[in-house]
């Protein structure tokens, strides 16, 4: 499940995922979430919270995460991804490239390091 995190910045668009993530996550919350903030703003900046909780996404919600990605890969400006986990490194680290923002990844102890940088920029 993910969770909209609350008190970032307002041009920054944030998460928290516990659990399992579904492509229901995706498709109630997340995409929504997105769309709304384009309509605001013209660069996209997200933070996305995989911690300790998290145990996963469903293949489909893997799907809408690489469509929403791609969809609006020329909006992102950047993109935050804070988690220990090493497979998800590796999977930003192997496909990062398709995104046309900067995307950085951060341990769980630098949350607000994270927060830091993805707040900086574009508004």
């Amino acid at each position: 499940m993910v969770e909209r995190i609350e008190g970032l910045p307002e041009h920054v668009l944030g998460f928290n995922a516990r659990g399992q993530v579904t492509a229901a996550d995706y498709e109630t919350i997340i995409i929504p979430a997105v769309e709304e903030m384009r309509l605001r703003h013209r660069r996209l900046h997200f933070l996305y919270h995989l911690g300790p909780e998290f145990t996963g996404f469903e293949a489909k919600a893997l799907w809408d995460d690489a469509r929403l990605g791609i969809a609006h890969r020329k909006e992102w400006e950047r993109i935050a991804v804070v988690t220990d986990l090493t497979w998800v490194h590796n999977v930003i680290a192997a496909f990062g490239f398709t995104m046309t923002g900067d995307t950085r990844i951060y341990g769980n102890e630098l949350y607000q390091e994270a927060v830091d940088w993805v707040a900086e920029g574009e508004r």
